[in-house]
């Protein structure tokens, strides 16, 4: 059995390996070794997150996928949880999540009637916080557009703010010859930001 361990944060600001401590110290606290880690930044509503997929490749049947929250691991869709979690039963993995303590005895080898009850009711209580966990994320959205709502009403919406210092590095790839592959992978951005600082650029040209 590998303990596999897996950190995600939503956006490249934010910081992925944040819970490894916390992981490492339950690790400990448990006799195990953590075999590996799978970091990145990826919004947990996305089912084909690179680091994910890359996880469920290497892990072999009774792994341990471990996690510190649920909604680390999820805040899909129903449908795309479902196909996640057959995923992650196929593979034969075990999920195990800091905040969920009946998912912890999926760190010892059990059979007959109590180990399968418990995994019934662990599978349970995994598809009840990943629901709430779209939940969450469904509720943030929404509190948002009302909020943005609100504020263009009242003349107060100016949109997200610039990252000066991101257009700043982006021109002067752009300026080297530098490809929009090769400014995403250097920067971690989009190509809609890309797109954003050329026509900003072409726009200034023009007006000069």
């Amino acid at each position: 059995m590998f303990v596999r361990a897996y950190l995600r944060a939503s956006t490249k600001e934010q910081d992925a390996s944040r819970a490894k401590r916390q992981l490492d110290a339950f690790a400990a606290n448990h006799d195990l070794r953590i075999a590996s880690y799978y970091v990145e930044n990826e919004s947990g509503t996305k089912l084909d997150r690179p680091e994910l997929m890359r996880l469920l490749s290497d892990a072999s049947h009774s792994d341990v996928l471990l996690v510190e929250q649920v909604d680390r691991l999820s805040r899909l869709k129903n449908d795309d949880w479902l196909k996640l979690r057959r995923l992650i039963a196929e593979k034969g993995v075990r999920i195990v999540a800091l905040d969920l303590p009946t998912s912890h005895t999926m760190l010892k080898d059990g059979d007959g009637f109590t180990a399968l009850m418990l995994a019934a009711i662990n599978n349970m209580l995994l598809d009840m916080l990943a629901a709430i966990a779209r939940k969450d994320y469904d509720d943030r959205r929404r509190r948002q557009a009302e909020g943005v709502a609100k504020a263009k009403v009242q003349g107060l919406y100016k949109g997200r703010p610039k990252d000066i210092d991101l257009h700043r590095k982006i021109t002067s790839l752009l300026a080297e010859g530098k490809s929009w592959n090769a400014i995403q992978d250097l920067l971690g951005c989009g190509r809609a930001t890309i797109k954003r600082v050329k026509d900003e650029a072409v726009r200034v040209n023009i007006q000069n």
